[in-house]
């Protein structure tokens, strides 16, 4: 049988972030899910696992003042469980030194559990404060915050140029929440109100849980529901809300995996009698797109780069291009990418996501319309790639933003251009 102690159950995704690039959000409800934890230990995992890698930037830099030499990698990991219990939970300190010591015995061996004992004690000297104005003494400006917030220092400085230094902190603290889980009760197929959870605040679809396995409900598994941001369903509501001139009956979602807008899109359309493609690259994406719309039958699933795709006759009303990202808007919710990413990321992928509007434009016929959006606020990614398509057939009607801070969701980006 499958251990399903929470601490040893963090640990192994911790394990599987670090060496084989797994995502939390993905890898840690599969665990839960396939080991039967019950949810007082899954809520604990969760805590856990989120907590501890958002806050990394703080324990690691505690774990190397306290520590005279190298600290192996899953040392460090089980040093990063133990000070997040000691310093962002309500655990005993007494509680916390000795299940990180056993989880060490556990998982590594008893050699380093001497060492881990020691560096324990020590964090619990101070309270997570305290230990804030310790690493933040002679730090100043984005590097006083990156410390402070546990981001790295660039993504503070691309964020501070996207929304000013008023708001700089209420983003930066935002992205250290724990996000709760929204629903979205896709239109035809159910309605909002026969879902579990509380209203959304922005999206008439959305209902949002406190906690919880959404796959443990029916209209989840079956289609008719999904998991889903209320910002990116802002996207999807708001780019199929513009109007267009003449006919819209064709759409088109350039880059559609893993499915959650190309679902609530094709919900949508239907009550339109409009079809929709949804295009995705990646073969594993692509089966997950299949999997998001298998309630819908006005939605067909297509593998082409979306930048040379067969349809040069500019066939579609509207197109979609939810365009490969940083993913920096999603921080609260995927704890590891603040880590994983680089600034030389974005260097890469502002090519890309030109090129892909540029051939959504393209596909798109005159008095018709193309919504750019990202799960990023960097702003190269964002109105620097809009301002470069800009021309005599293409115009920008309107842009559209959502935050962690002020919405509640994603932080989430939308331009509407008009081709003529």
């Amino acid at each position: 049988m499958k251990n399903t102690d929470p601490r040893r159950i963090a640990f192994e995704v911790m394990n599987a972030v670090r060496e084989e690039d797994a995502y939390v959000n993905l890898l840690l409800p599969a665990i839960l899910r396939e080991r039967k934890v019950d949810t007082r230990d899954s809520a604990l995992a969760t805590e856990l696992t989120h907590g501890t890698i958002r806050l990394q930037g703080i324990y690691d830099a505690i774990i190397d003042r306290l520590s005279k030499n190298t600290v192996e990698p899953k040392v460090r990991d089980v040093l990063r469980l133990g000070a997040h219990q000691l310093l962002s939970m309500r655990i005993p300190d007494h509680a916390a030194v000795d299940t990180t010591v056993k989880l060490t015995r556990a998982v590594i061996g008893h050699k380093p559990a001497g060492f881990v004992n020691a560096i324990m004690r020590k964090i619990a000297q101070r309270d997570l404060d305290a230990w804030l104005e310790q690493l933040t003494k002679g730090l100043s400006g984005d590097a006083a915050l990156a410390m402070r917030y546990s981001h790295p220092e660039w993504i503070v400085t691309r964020l501070r140029e996207a929304v000013g230094s008023e708001r700089i902190e209420a983003l930066l603290a935002a992205h250290n929440e724990r996000p709760k889980v929204t629903l979205v009760a896709r239109p035809g197929l159910i309605e909002a109100a026969d879902l579990p959870g509380e209203p959304g605040v922005l999206s008439p679809y959305a209902r949002v849980l406190e906690s919880g396995d959404p796959g443990a409900i029916e209209a989840v598994r079956d289609g008719r529901a999904g998991v889903q941001d209320e910002g990116s369903q802002m996207v999807a509501l708001v780019a199929a809300e513009q109007a267009v001139e003449g006919t819209d009956t064709q759409w088109l979602d350039l880059c559609a995996g893993p499915g959650g807008k190309a679902a609530l899109w094709g919900a949508l359309a239907a009550q339109r009698d409009a079809e929709v493609v949804a295009n995705e690259l990646q073969s594993h994406r692509a089966d997950l797109v299949r999997s998001s719309v298998q309630a819908l039958d006005n939605v067909e699933v297509v593998s082409f780069d979306g930048r040379f795709g067969p349809w040069g006759d500019a066939p579609f009303d509207r197109v979609l291009v939810d365009a490969p990202c940083s993913g920096l808007g999603a921080l609260r919710r995927r704890p590891e990418s603040r880590w994983r990413k680089s600034e030389s990321d974005i260097v890469g992928l502002t090519g890309l996501q030109e090129e892909l509007l540029r051939a959504a434009i393209a596909y798109t016929r005159a008095g018709g319309v193309v919504a750019y959006a990202t799960c990023s606020p960097v702003l190269a990614e964002t109105s620097g790639v809009v301002e470069k398509v800009i021309d005599d057939r293409v115009t920008l009607e309107s842009e559209h933003r959502w935050w962690p801070d002020t919405d509640g969701t994603d932080a989430m980006f939308l331009a509407i251009l008009r081709v003529s």
